[in-house]
């Protein structure tokens, strides 16, 4: 492929980036792969690895802005994320 061989993750959702790389991790543990591809396939799984973690840390920020008010009541804060 020429550029950017993983460029696709990025438009994944966290699901279905997680379910290709549960996938990728079965076939790696099953040994049903050469090894080129194998290597291949692996630092596709980093890439989507490190998309799932991006995702989840975009997430935490998000919750962390429900917050208490003063009267006990909780609200949300914009988290200024886009």
């Amino acid at each position: 492929m020429a550029g950017n061989a993983h460029s696709d993750i990025a438009s994944l959702s966290f699901e279905k980036a997680l379910e290709e790389l549960e996938s990728i991790v079965k076939r790696l543990e099953a040994g049903e792969v050469e090894l080129e591809q194998s290597i291949a396939i692996y630092e596709r799984g980093a890439a989507l690895k490190a998309h799932c973690e991006k995702k989840l840390k975009d997430a935490e920020l998000k919750v962390e802005k429900i917050v208490l008010g003063e009267d006990g009541t909780a609200r949300t804060e914009p988290a200024g994320i886009d």
